[in-house]
């Protein structure tokens, strides 16, 4: 049986299950409006363990642009629907923006930092840990910032709508508002948990990088390795998410777990709705769910 996951968007939320995703929102004369796609068929070879785990985090990018897009239509938010290029152009600033920001910044701290205290540049395990460490107070503090937005609280109650569903459906509950709202805003198959991995991991990979090498072969290295590091971390998530009654795995996704209370809020009952939908949609399309998908549809309306 599929994994469901899912992802908050503008006034909804996207749901997968398989190769199908569908996408609920909340339109502005307050009727819920979706739409449904089916996900191309990855051939075997691209569904081999950290293989898959890019391969997901790529295609993961792609139906989130394309979920956005609709929600900003669907909400009333954006009148007029983007041009190709525009969107390349937005989704590149976006890519090189997040690579200044998460890989380049930390990296020509810890170098500065290196020059006033020399131990750090005495080992590389400590060069890398005090790299990652700036690499998470900026990831928190851009979390924070963006939590100062009213439009950005709102998606991240429907984060946590979406949370609730995944948690209700994977108990075998019938769908209902009322019954989603008793489970927890945080699970563990999150991408902030994936996120708060990859920082995890990339300290140990980083620290393979000789720690002698030029700033720009330092800078180079990191971005070669991060496809490894988001399969392991995909490989992980999905790994911890079935035993998190170890007190190891539990440990090592206590973080992402944690991180989870600033990037979901408690949704209400109107939001939960939403999500209920996107993931119902979801499940009359997949063949793998569909068993399990009519029998809740059908006690749940």
């Amino acid at each position: 049986m599929n994994d469901i996951g899912g992802q908050a968007v503008i006034e909804g939320v996207m749901m997968r299950s398989g190769n199908v995703y569908a996408v609920a929102v909340r339109s502005p004369d307050r009727d819920i409006v979706f739409k449904r796609e089916n996900i191309r068929e990855l051939p075997k070879p691209l569904k081999l363990p950290l293989v898959r785990g890019i391969i997901a985090l790529f295609q993961a990018l792609s139906i989130g642009i394309k979920a956005l897009m609709y929600s900003a239509e669907a909400s009333g938010q954006e009148e007029e629907k983007p041009s190709s290029f525009s969107l390349f152009i937005t989704v590149l600033l976006a890519f090189l923006i997040g690579i200044a920001l998460f890989l380049l910044l930390p990296l020509y701290g810890t170098k500065l930092l290196g020059i006033l205290f020399q131990s750090i540049n005495n080992s590389s395990l400590v060069f890398n840990l005090v790299d990652g460490i700036i690499r998470v107070l900026v990831f928190l503090t851009y979390i924070l910032l963006i939590n100062m937005s009213k439009d950005i609280r709102g998606v991240f109650q429907y984060h946590g709508a979406e949370h609730k569903v995944v948690h209700a459906f994977e108990a075998g509950v019938e769908l209902t508002p009322e019954n989603a709202d008793k489970y927890s805003t945080l699970h563990p198959r999150c991408g902030t948990s994936f996120l708060i991995m990859v920082m995890m991991l990339s300290i140990l990979v980083f620290s393979l990088i000789p720690n002698d090498w030029p700033f720009i072969e330092k800078a180079l290295s990191r971005l070669v390795l991060m496809p490894l590091i988001a399969g392991l971390s995909y490989e992980f998530i999905k790994f911890s998410s079935k035993r998190l009654d170890h007190p190891f795995v539990r440990l090592m996704a206590m973080p992402g777990l944690r991180l989870q209370k600033l990037t979901t809020g408690m949704p209400s009952l109107e939001q939960i709705e939403v999500a209920i939908k996107a993931l119902k949609e979801a499940l009359k399309m997949d063949p793998q769910q569909s068993q399990k998908g009519e029998r809740e549809i059908n006690v749940a309306g």
